[in-house]
């Protein structure tokens, strides 16, 4: 389809990951080969914030700074501490695009959904004070974390890996937050996520890989193999985006094009820093 004549986005991608480690030069230079213009950084927790910014600046690239709810445990007030201090110190960075990824887990058994609130409701505060937008994670928490966005007035932004319903969809739209769909599109089965690709209005959608996680369907092993046992999945790259795009296109009846010009400018509107790279990349 042309893909390496197309520009795209990859609005969340762990490039900082330790699957990462032995080639994450090549790991960019390949996303480059197919013309994924930007790729967004979000950190998890205060251990990973230099490294996310390192990165951002060695490839280009840009950034966020976040607690995810799986690293909020105990008392969050020294990581929150540690956010602010480095939004703080780098609120000049065109680089740092947001405030992420952030957000509430209600899957993942053992976490205090008390400590996750007081910590999200923290960070949008946070969002809020320095005039960021926010990168979110939810699973199993949409009415949760869209309260808190209200309560807080924080708009703009992604919903990350977004598989709510579609009354949820429209709340987190109404709420001005544009909608990640990656990997797990791919997937046949997906039935809900592939129907809210589908249907949602096009100005919603982002595309993104969350890499080296939730691989697309065509790096799933056979399922022979995976009765042999051992990992499911091949490790997932911001190179397979554009792959990904071709579902979303398939999905909705778009071309390629159609598909990258829409879903650039959705992240363009839901991220103002990352639209200022792109025209300085594009002016340079």
């Amino acid at each position: 389809m042309g893909y390496a004549a197309l520009p795209w986005v990859d609005t969340h991608c762990h490039l900082d990951a330790a699957e990462f480690e032995a080639d994450r030069d090549a790991v960019v230079q390949r996303a480059r080969d197919v013309s994924v213009q930007q790729i967004v950084l979000p950190a998890v927790a205060p251990e990973n914030f230099g490294a996310v910014r390192a990165l951002a600046h060695r490839h280009g690239l840009c950034y966020a700074l976040g607690l995810h709810p799986l690293y909020v445990r105990g008392d969050p007030q020294p990581a929150l501490q540690r956010l602010g201090e480095a939004l703080r110190q780098w609120r000049g960075d065109a680089r740092l695009v947001a405030v992420g990824e952030i957000g509430l887990d209600f899957f993942v058994p053992g976490l205090e959904r008390g400590v996750q609130e007081e910590a999200f409701a923290a960070q949008l505060a946070l969002a809020r004070e320095h005039a960021l937008p926010v990168l979110l994670h939810s699973r199993r928490a949409v009415d949760r974390l869209l309260m808190h966005l209200k309560r807080a007035g924080v708009r703009g932004g992604i919903a990350h890996a977004f598989n709510g319903s579609a009354q949820q969809a429209r709340a987190c739209l109404d709420l001005g937050l544009r909608l990640g769909f990656g990997g797990a599109m791919t997937h046949e089965r997906a039935l809900q996520i592939r129907r809210l690709a589908a249907e949602l209005p096009a100005d919603a959608l982002v595309l993104e890989t969350d890499a080296p996680d939730i691989p697309p369907q065509w790096l799933y092993r056979r399922a022979a193999e995976r009765e042999a046992g051992g990992a499911i999945g091949a490790r997932n790259e911001p190179a397979e985006l554009p792959r990904i795009a071709d579902t979303l296109a398939a999905l909705r009846g778009w071309s390629a094009a159609e598909t990258a010009a829409m879903t650039v400018a959705n992240a363009r509107a839901a991220l103002p820093r990352l639209a200022a790279l792109l025209d300085a990349g594009a002016a340079a």
